[in-house]
């Protein structure tokens, strides 16, 4: 099979084996495994996926990545039923979508003889779960379509509560939040306000007519957009943005590159997608402003482009970008230089993060910007522009709601 994008695959090898080390064993594994996944998350993009199903992919197959490697499985190993639900339990996971997409079309491209079998039955749930379930179905008139979809929930709580230790009548909020961020991680956030709504209705069934808990928690289960107010974002201070800068080198290509994008991330509060679409055409070097075109909200803005960030555009265009038919402005290193994926601007940021010392995500820069903004005074209005937010809710949260205060005031006890 052709490869159409040879230097995203070359760098994702690269920046892998530097962050874990080579293959133990069978060699071909881990290599064919990175190609085989950049192959299917292009392919995703080339029949118009959306940028967050593509994303969700690529993260569950990046863990998926590693754990094959960990576990020093040979090719032949990796698309076995055993294999995924292993896989599935260490990682804490309730679906493994991507993997299974990625057997598929591994099949169709005549890399792989069979797909991974379809999900074993639901097991029966035993005491208070299946109580509820057949509670639904009796008093409820609960269609089939939804008891599946309560039963996926509820036997995922289950296994939680098992393995914590953790007893129905001593259900607390924190434990009930800790679940459902475990549990929600892969999925969008529409399916992930039913699985919150099938939680809630669980505890109600809980607290009456059960009289199991003496309170309901199910008021207290909140989720986005109250539950991203109610946890302001974090950001760096200022020694730890002094100390991450005076650690970039700037003696490579490659360096110079990250240079850029850190900048670019820090002063401007720009995204990964931003950030890997800008092309020189963007750039009014006179006017010292950039164009950003390719936003979230779909609303092109013009920002002001600071002077050390200029220079270290310029310091890139002349000492790093190689030349290319490309108009992006960062470029892949290895030939034929094609634009860098989003992914790899991310990687490359946490990276010069790790090697600063700093136990920060990369989103981290963005959220710092937005803390100088309303440190400037910009309303709230004005830094939603500048961030290309959708909504409103979404800057919100910048304002450092405490929802842990008012849950206290709720049960009027400490939690």
């Amino acid at each position: 099979m052709t490869d159409p994008y040879p230097q995203q695959y070359a760098e994702w090898l690269d920046w892998y084996n530097r962050r874990y080390g080579p293959p133990h064993t069978d060699p071909s594994a881990v290599p064919r495994l990175t190609r085989a996944i950049t192959d299917y998350l292009h392919w995703m993009k080339s029949v118009n996926y959306t940028k967050a199903s593509r994303h969700l992919h690529q993260i569950q197959l990046e863990s998926f990545l590693n754990f094959v490697r960990s576990k020093r499985l040979a090719w032949q190993q990796i698309f076995a039923a055993t294999t995924r639900e292993d896989f599935k339990k260490i990682y804490g996971l309730s679906t493994t979508a991507a993997i299974n997409g990625l057997s598929r079309y591994l099949v169709e491209q005549g890399q792989l003889k069979t797909r991974l079998p379809h999900r074993p039955p639901p097991r029966k749930l035993s005491g208070i779960f299946e109580d509820y379930l057949q509670y639904r179905q009796e008093v409820h008139q609960t269609k089939t379509r939804q008891l599946k979809s309560i039963r996926r929930v509820l036997s995922a709580l289950c296994d939680y509560l098992t393995q914590s230790s953790i007893t129905v009548d001593r259900l607390r909020i924190e434990q009930l939040d800790a679940f459902m961020a475990q549990f929600c991680q892969p999925f969008f956030p529409g399916t992930c306000r039913n699985y919150r709504s099938i939680v809630r209705g669980f505890l109600s069934y809980l607290h009456q007519p059960r009289g199991i808990l003496k309170k309901d928690l199910a008021p207290l289960l909140i989720g986005a957009p109250q539950f991203a107010q109610a946890k302001p974002p974090k950001f760096l201070r200022p020694h730890e943005v002094k100390r991450l800068f005076e650690s970039l080198p700037v003696s490579s290509a490659k360096d110079l590159r990250t240079y850029v994008m850190i900048h670019l991330a820090y002063t401007l509060g720009l995204r990964h997608m931003e950030i890997s679409s800008l092309c020189l055409e963007d750039i009014a070097f006179k006017k010292a402003q950039l164009a950003v075109e390719d936003r979230k909200n779909k609303q092109p803005l013009k920002l002001p482009i600071p002077e050390q960030t200029l220079k270290a555009i310029v310091a890139y265009m002349v000492g790093g970008r190689p030349k290319s038919k490309y108009r992006h402005l960062l470029l892949s290193l290895p030939a034929p230089h094609g634009p860098i994926v989003p992914g790899l601007v991310g990687r490359y940021i946490q990276e010069a993060m790790y090697k600063a010392g700093l136990n920060a995500s990369t989103y981290w820069l963005r959220h710092s910007y937005s803390q100088h903004l309303l440190s400037a005074g910009a309303s709230i209005y004005e830094i939603k522009e500048m961030l290309g937010h959708r909504h409103i809710e979404s800057t919100r949260k910048y304002l450092h709601i405490h929802t842990n205060l008012m849950r206290e005031v709720i049960l009027d006890e400490p939690l």
